[in-house]
């Protein structure tokens, strides 16, 4: 495979993953850790694909047909493949003691679908080639990006809530795999070429929401207080040394001017 090709492939995911440890302000996780979710979400993709065709096998990509195009892609794609993904982010992300602000859920969901939609952007572009790929950089890629951070925001609060945990994790896996499906449905159908553009705009608003989700969580980080408080103390203290060097220098600056005023007396 071209390895132009494999770069253009994995760079989208890359820069979303860069932006998403940005974000992360106030209690960065470890490299290592997102490293692994990355990993993780790349291997889960294999047992994803294998599924989805298993489901594809039974005629469910028949052109014209409503009901089996509402089913491959709610089911047979949005739902195995979110769900694919989910299995990493409880099994593995979820019980990490690292996991200690409700943020870290967008953070490692986020890794992990970065993961899935690397190895799936080398599967398309090996098939498909430069075209296809350079779509899916401004499409496919940012949508995983979108559906992780659904899932992350929700699981985040579960693992800090006592009473709803259930609730709030079976919410964040079917509103992304709901988002997914219909952005997946308007990809998918064979109807009218125009209705394509309604997966553009499934993606710009679900792009604005993730953004408020993730400020949301950014907003109540139990860590936000702690680092505004330290930048507060060290501005204090530069500010304290400052003063000081300048107390310091006044009363040499008087000496100065008692020395110049003994030397013209001396002169006179």
């Amino acid at each position: 495979m071209n390895p132009f090709l494999v770069a253009l492939a994995v760079a989208p995911a890359l820069i979303i993953c860069f932006v998403i440890y940005r974000i992360d302000r106030y209690d960065k996780e470890s490299h290592w850790q997102l490293i692994i979710c990355f990993i993780l979400g790349m291997l889960v993709t294999f047992p994803a694909m294998q599924i989805e065709a298993f489901g594809e096998s039974f005629g469910l990509n028949q052109p014209g047909h409503l009901g089996k195009l509402i089913l491959l892609s709610f089911v047979v794609v949005g739902l195995t493949e979110e769900l694919a993904k989910f299995m990493v982010l409880i099994g593995y992300a979820y019980p990490r003691r690292a996991f200690n602000e409700p943020l870290d859920g967008i953070v490692y969901s986020v890794m992990i679908s970065m993961g899935f939609a690397t190895l799936e952007n080398i599967i398309y572009a090996d098939r498909f080639g430069l075209e296809t790929t350079v779509l899916r950089a401004f499409t496919a890629v940012p949508a995983h990006a979108v559906f992780g951070v659904f899932m992350g925001y929700y699981v985040g609060l579960a693992k800090f809530s006592k009473a709803n945990k259930i609730k709030l994790i079976l919410t964040g896996v079917v509103l992304a795999a709901l988002v997914h499906g219909l952005y997946d449905f308007f990809i998918l159908q064979e109807y009218y070429d125009w209705l394509m553009v309604f997966a553009t705009l499934t993606l710009c608003i679900s792009l604005y929401f993730a953004i408020r989700l993730v400020r949301l969580h950014q907003a109540n980080s139990p860590f936000r207080d702690q680092s505004i408080n330290e930048v507060s103390t060290v501005s204090t203290a530069v500010e304290i040394e400052e003063a000081e060097v300048i107390d310091s220098n006044e009363p040499n600056e008087i000496t100065d001017e008692i020395i110049k005023e003994m030397k013209k007396d001396d002169d006179g």
